[in-house]
């Protein structure tokens, strides 16, 4: 189910439960999104891009986890770039839509476990991720995994109408 979305209004613990709550938000209605579309659609591009839904999803989760877990955590992880070939976003024939659903909602978790007890001016690990550059804080890297996932949200809603599906928040 959907979170609602979040209010300005909701009182929160602190920023970062903010930031969390939105991340949620997003991600739950990016699943909901490509979910409710026929298998078919989740496999096949409307779109002169030609991404698909389910390369979508699986491009949210690398995206997350290069910005969380490598970035700001600077862990090594396997595959960094895994989203894609040939320079395209790319889903294997073998991965489904819960595959990809159960390893986003996955990465959700890891996620608020490495901003819990962070402090949002934290500044990242020094790593490959930063390609040189001086690591960013967490509050600027949540900022650009948020903006990320409600970019990519409205691209999901044009290629659900295409198909007919759900529209809108």
């Amino acid at each position: 189910m959907t979170p609602s979305f979040p209010s300005p209004t909701d009182p929160a613990a602190d920023r970062s439960e903010v930031f969390l709550r939105y991340l949620d938000y997003f991600r739950e209605t990016v699943v909901a999104k490509a979910a409710a579309l026929p298998d078919a659609d989740q496999r096949a591009s409307r779109l002169p891009t030609g991404w698909t839904p389910l390369e979508l999803l699986k491009h949210l989760r690398y995206m997350e986890r290069r910005w969380i877990e490598w970035g700001f955590a600077g862990r090594p992880v396997a595959d960094p770039w895994g989203d894609q070939r040939d320079g395209r976003w790319h889903v294997e024939p073998s991965e489904t839509l819960a595959s990809l659903i159960a390893e986003l909602r996955a990465q959700g978790v890891r996620t608020r476990a490495a901003v819990a007890g962070a402090d949002l001016s934290a500044v990242g690990a020094p790593g490959p991720r930063w390609e040189g550059a001086p690591p960013a804080t967490l509050e600027r890297v949540l900022f650009h995994v948020l903006q990320e996932y409600a970019r990519h949200l409205g691209h999901l809603d044009v290629a659900a109408e295409l198909a007919g599906g759900p529209t809108g928040e």
